[in-house]
């Protein structure tokens, strides 16, 4: 573990009940070690895209204050996803999951490594990153990038909405 930093994760889900999943998660980042949630975003839907005869997604962003350095972060919300049953060796890419948890950025840390790359290599170019993203943050610097807030003016956002009568409150208390 490291000194605490400020760090964001993208959460998404489109089987089973992907709105309980997602407040469930994001209850249980309080429970890694050295972590607490600061805040989340609503939940946002969205269109499948990449594969796209799927359900429609459910994604929220969560701000997290944590010890842990980029990979051990990383590590953890691997693990999480897998006790919510994920099983990224066994899916098609883009398709379908219970749980998708995705690290965007780690203090202003710039990372290019097998298997960790922060800044998210494609939070600029999501909506469905860059809505919930900005709700929460709007002033977080993208490193190479800019500001969210601004990088959202740039790309279509149709199609991404928050999911009413579902918010993350109740696991962000």
């Amino acid at each position: 573990m490291s000194q605490r930093v400020r760090a964001l994760v993208g959460l998404g889900g489109n089987l089973g009940d992907p709105a309980a999943t997602l407040r469930e998660a994001i209850r249980e980042f309080d429970g890694l070690p050295g972590t607490r949630m600061v805040r989340a975003s609503s939940l946002y839907t969205s269109r499948a895209w990449g594969v796209e005869d799927q359900p429609d997604f459910v994604n929220a962003v969560v701000l997290l204050d944590t010890q842990l350095d980029a990979r051990e972060l990383l590590d953890a919300l691997l693990q999480l996803e897998r006790s919510h049953g994920r099983d990224r060796d066994a899916e098609t890419r883009w398709g379908p999951r219970t749980l998708d948890l995705d690290l965007l950025l780690c203090g202003d840390a710039v990372i290019d490594e097998p298997g960790l790359h922060v800044p998210h290599p494609h939070l600029h170019e999501r909506a469905f990153v860059l809505l919930p993203l900005v709700e929460i943050a709007p002033e977080t610097l993208v490193p190479g990038r800019g500001m969210a807030r601004e990088l959202l003016t740039a790309i279509a956002v149709q199609g991404v909405e928050v999911l009413r009568n579902a918010t993350t409150q109740d696991a962000a208390s």
